[in-house]
């Protein structure tokens, strides 16, 4: 569903009751890009990344035609960064009762001190009960970027909540693709180098590989589905060999 036929702002359901929220933009030398936001509609629902501040009113005009935005519950992040917490306060606002939800490291370094309310923490490993979903926790330090990374899986679809991991340029009009998603975001990521320089980066992906996603929440680009344990296993091997 587009919501905003100017700004090619759409909503679009890529697992149960899991929706992806997507604004492609204009990038300097005519490059195109996406910046991607997930709700997961439920009891206590859940947005995964707000977006820039500066998209708050089509990310926000967005949600309104699935579920009252009043109804949020909790506002997560990866690590802080405008694409993934500019529009935290905003939301806050519209909805009353709704926390911010990330790492612990995070939380003591910048969300309590950000965000108009407290953090829900999460530790390494523990699980969110949102009603019918439950979301599972992972630390992630330096991966790809930021010592207080973090990312999360909902275990009931498997859908895996992997920002800022394959990222693609473009505008990412297909909300869900099986096609591939590595190179592209490879591509992208030699250009950028935008991944943290870590030597534990392959054995945290291998670690990640073991929770067997299904699918695969891009922040900007197309959401993947299919077999997300190789998928994470192949990246393990290409960032393991990089120079």
């Amino acid at each position: 569903m587009v919501t905003n036929p100017q700004t090619g702002t759409n909503i679009q359901e890529i697992a149960p009751a899991i929706y992806r929220i997507n604004t492609p933009v204009d990038l300097p030398g005519g490059l195109r890009f996406s910046f991607n936001q997930y709700l997961v509609v439920d009891d206590q629902p859940l947005l995964f990344h707000t977006g820039l501040r500066k998209l708050f009113p089509l990310v926000s005009h967005a949600i309104g035609q699935v579920m009252p935005i009043d109804r949020l519950r909790f506002i997560g992040l990866s690590h802080v960064e405008a694409d993934e917490c500019g529009a935290m306060n905003e939301f806050l606002t519209l909805a009353p009762q709704a926390v911010p939800l990330c790492g612990q490291v995070a939380a003591m370094v910048s969300v309590n001190d950000l965000a108009d309310r407290p953090a829900r923490t999460m530790a390494d490993g523990e699980l969110l009960e949102l009603g019918t979903h439950t979301m599972k926790w992972f630390d992630t330090p330096h991966m790809p970027h930021g010592w207080e990374c973090g990312l999360m899986m909902d275990m009931q679809t498997r859908t895996f909540f992997c920002g800022d991991l394959f990222t693609q340029p473009g505008s990412g009009e297909q909300a869900l693709t099986d096609g591939d998603i590595l190179g592209p975001s490879e591509g992208f990521r030699s250009a950028m180098d935008y991944y943290a320089h870590t030597k534990e980066t392959p054995a945290t992906l291998a670690r990640l590989a073991l929770e067997k996603p299904g699918t695969l929440a891009c922040m900007h680009g197309s959401a993947w589905t299919g077999d997300g344990s190789s998928l994470l296993c192949h990246l393990a091997e290409v960032l393991g060999s990089a120079k």
